[in-house]
């Protein structure tokens, strides 16, 4: 009789509860596609800037495009493996990983999609039951939801300063790829 009872709220149950849970794995995966696309264009942009303009700033107050580059790997860092993955926070002043330095372009370019392949891997496995916990954004209550969105967001934004710098330069970017 138990496991009749089992069995019938299970049934009863399951069209409530199966969508929900649907709905947030295919989050991950539309998810993934776009991170993993917005990673290939970066670096399309990255490889298409000779590494002599590396330093170039459209003016003196700006990030350079080196510095935009490796930003967003600092952003696509704390957002997935410190926000998300629970990793301590790495310190922007102190950091030597996302710092330009005396880096080669090669260098930076692998360390970007060194970052992007941490951040596609724990994505592949995030528990997908936490994506409506909050946690602190800047004095902001956000969702790790957000947190996904927020990053995209963020990579967008100095990309975009990335695809002017190659147009101030005399370059033509390479033709935006849908859905990243």
């Amino acid at each position: 009789m138990k496991q009749l009872l089992i069995l019938a709220t299970t049934i009863l149950f399951a069209p409530i509860y199966s969508p929900l849970f649907a709905q947030q794995d295919i989050f991950i995966e539309d998810y993934l596609e776009r991170l993993e696309n917005s990673r290939d264009y970066l670096i399309l942009v990255a490889e298409m800037m000779p590494e002599d303009k590396y330093n170039f700033k459209a003016t003196p107050e700006s990030l350079s495009f080196a510095e935009n580059l490796l930003h967003i790997g600092f952003a696509v860092d704390w957002h997935s493996l410190s926000l998300l993955g629970g990793r301590e926070s790495r310190d922007w002043k102190t950091d030597t990983v996302y710092k330009v330095a005396e880096k080669s372009k090669k260098q930076m370019i692998a360390t970007i999609n060194q970052t992007f392949e941490e951040a596609i891997k724990l994505i592949k496995e995030f528990d997908t039951s936490q994506l409506n916990n909050k946690l602190d954004y800047f004095g902001l209550k956000r969702s790790k939801r957000q947190i996904f969105l927020l990053l995209t967001d963020h990579i967008t934004h100095h990309r975009g300063q990335m695809l002017v710098y190659l147009r101030l330069n005399g370059l033509v970017p390479p033709r935006y790829v849908l859905y990243q």
